[in-house]
């Protein structure tokens, strides 16, 4: 008896412990580690959220990017953080659902980590240099196939959303188009622009400038329905490919065994920031989806898009290093 009572006495302790360190956390700055290069997707919604955490918590929360091995160094660091709640990352599709199915061995598994809240949904979007003589995604594979491996595609990296999202395309359309790998989003961007790649496949965001500058051409939109922002821009669905959907997304994730009540406290200020109308209101002109959700929802979530991206990996053949 006495050794059930101590056993649970420990329990109430540690519970007490872990909802007095939620409640005066946070008491310094915390960091939010983006594994990817400046100027993509990542570092906009993450930057979002990280002003407006700042706010609400009072404490600076800064977005540290750091690049490389298609997210996984950064994963692999994070993941040997302590964890107190003061080092967080950006969970990304490619790292939590598609990494696991395109690498051998990663420095990191889905244990070493505890999902906290779904940030938000980034629709994909296929676009060309406007030298590319397509008007369109039937065009577009028109030309590839005339063509085989005369054009080339960039991403931001191998293994990156965009590069399965666009190996994806190529497998359903059966067409040849060549990868070329950059380390980011902004590196690729330059040379799309430049003429140097023909074609990607990325998040709406850091397209949408240059497609409104005429610099690049959209020919066609991974999500299920049209976008608002580009109406006249068919689905790869509506093009000819029934139930293609690709999109992008990112949500907060932390290492494991930082305590529950710090979790749930920044789960709940992660969705109030989703749910604020500015933040909305700043989303909703790049085609993304402002999300938030409970820890048990994200973690759902991301085990259903594994399933889903893990058969998309084994059918296209896609292999990381």
């Amino acid at each position: 008896m006495r050794v059930k009572l101590s056993g649970a006495l420990a329990a109430l302790c540690i519970a007490a412990s872990g909802a007095a360190q939620a409640q005066a956390y946070p008491t310094k700055p915390i960091r939010l580690v983006v594994p990817f290069a400046p100027g993509g997707s990542s570092e906009i919604i993450a930057r979002a959220y990280a002003q407006k955490m700042t706010d609400s918590l009072g404490q600076s929360v800064f977005v540290d990017n750091r690049p490389g091995g298609a997210g996984n160094i950064a994963m692999e660091t994070v993941s040997k953080a302590e964890p107190d709640g003061y080092t967080l990352i950006l969970g990304h599709v490619g790292t939590l659902a598609m990494n696991p199915a395109m690498f051998k061995k990663l420095p990191y598994d889905a244990k070493d980590f505890v999902p906290v809240s779904l940030f938000a949904i980034v629709a994909n979007v296929f676009v060309v240099n406007p030298s590319v003589p397509a008007k369109d995604l039937k065009e577009f594979i028109a030309l590839a196939k005339e063509k085989p491996g005369a054009m080339y595609y960039g991403s931001a990296g191998n293994g990156s959303a965009g590069h399965l999202a666009f190996e994806y395309l190529k497998m359903v359309a059966k067409i040849n188009v060549v990868h070329v790998p950059y380390k980011g989003t902004g590196p690729q961007l330059t040379d799309l622009i430049g003429g140097q790649t023909q074609a990607s496949s990325a998040g709406l965001g850091p397209f949408l400038q240059h497609i409104k500058a005429g610099k690049l051409r959209p020919i066609a939109v991974g999500t299920a329905k049209r976008l608002s922002v580009l109406p006249d821009v068919a689905t790869v669905a509506e093009s000819g490919f029934p139930g293609f959907e690709t999109s992008q997304w990112y949500g907060l994730i932390a290492p494991a065994k930082v305590p529950q009540p710090i979790i749930d406290k920044l789960s709940a200020e992660a969705h109030k920031a989703a749910t604020s109308r500015d933040l909305i209101d700043k989303f909703a002109p790049d085609g993304t989806v402002a999300v938030g959700g409970t820890p048990a929802e994200f973690d759902a979530y991301i085990k259903k898009e594994a399933t889903r991206w893990a058969e998309v990996v084994r059918q296209a053949g896609v292999k990381a290093d």
